[in-house]
C-alpha cells in the first residue's frame, strides 16, 4: 500500500509540472486576490486593525483551498478514474491525494503568507507560531475538502456542491485557526494555544479516518 501511495502522489506531481497553467493559475489567484485587497484599502494600510489583516488573510486562504484541492479530482477523466481502480487501493489513492493536496496547500500557504506580508505589512508578533498554524490549516484544508471534492467529482464536478458540502466542515477549524492566528498576533505565549491546537490535530485524524473508511464505498459507485 506504501509503495502505491508514493507512486500516486509521484504521479500527481508530474502532471502537475507538465500541467504548469494550472499552478500557475492558482498562484496568479493569489497574488491577484492579494493585491486586490490592498488597492482596496490604499493607504489605510497602516491603520488595518490585527484582526481585520488576520481575518482578510484568512478569507484568502479559504478560496486558494477550495480552489487548489477541487482541481486534484476534477481535472481528472471519468476514464482515468476507472483505470485507476483496476490498479490502485481505493484507501492508498484517497491518502495519496491527501498527502498531495497537503503539501500544495503547505506551498501556497508559505507563498500567500510572504506576499501579503510583503504588501499589506507583517503585523505577527509570533512568526513561528503563526507558519505553524500556516502548516496546520493546510493540512486540515486538505484533508476536510479532500473527500467533498471526491463527492463533488462524482455528482459531475460541480463547484457549487463542493462549496456547499465544504461549508459545515471548513467552518469549525477555520474559528480554530483564526483564535490561534490571532494569538501569535498578539505575541501571546504559546502554551495557551496548545488546547486549540490539539484540537484541530484530534477533528484532522477524525476527518482522515472517516475518509479512509468511507471512500471505498465511493469508489465502488
Amino acid at each position: 500500500m506504501l509503495a502505491q501511495i508514493l507512486a500516486l502522489i509521484k504521479k500527481d506531481l508530474t502532471l502537475e509540472w507538465r500541467q504548469k497553467y494550472a499552478f500557475g493559475g492558482i498562484l496568479l489567484y493569489v497574488g491577484g486576490a492579494i493585491f486586490i485587497c490592498y488597492l482596496s484599502i490604499g493607504v489605510r494600510t497602516s491603520q488595518l486593525s490585527p484582526s481585520t489583516w488576520n481575518a482578510i488573510f484568512w478569507i484568502i486562504m479559504l478560496f486558494i483551498s477550495i480552489n487548489a484541492v477541487s482541481k486534484s479530482f476534477f481535472q481528472e477523466r471519468q476514464q482515468r478514474f476507472i483505470y485507476y481502480y483496476t490498479i490502485a487501493n481505493p484507501q492508498a489513492f484517497i491518502i495519496s491525494k491527501i498527502i498531495y493536496n497537503g503539501i500544495l496547500m503547505i506551498f501556497l500557504g508559505i507563498i500567500a503568507f510572504g506576499f501579503y506580508t510583503l504588501v499589506m505589512e507583517n503585523r505577527v508578533e509570533d512568526n513561528m507560531l503563526f507558519i505553524l498554524n500556516i502548516l496546520l490549516a493546510s493540512i486540515s484544508f486538505a484533508s476536510s475538502l479532500t473527500m467533498i471534492s471526491a463527492i463533488a467529482a462524482k455528482a459531475g464536478n460541480n463547484a457549487t456542491l463542493m462549496a456547499i458540502l465544504g461549508f459545515p466542515v471548513i467552518l469549525p477549524l477555520l474559528l480554530l485557526i483564526i483564535k490561534i492566528s490571532k494569538a501569535a498576533m498578539d505575541g501571546l505565549d504559546r502554551s495557551l494555544s496548545i488546547d486549540e491546537i490539539a484540537i484541530v490535530l484530534s477533528i484532522n485524524v477524525i476527518i482522515i479516518t472517516v475518509t479512509y473508511l468511507l471512500f471505498p464505498y465511493l469508489w465502488r459507485s
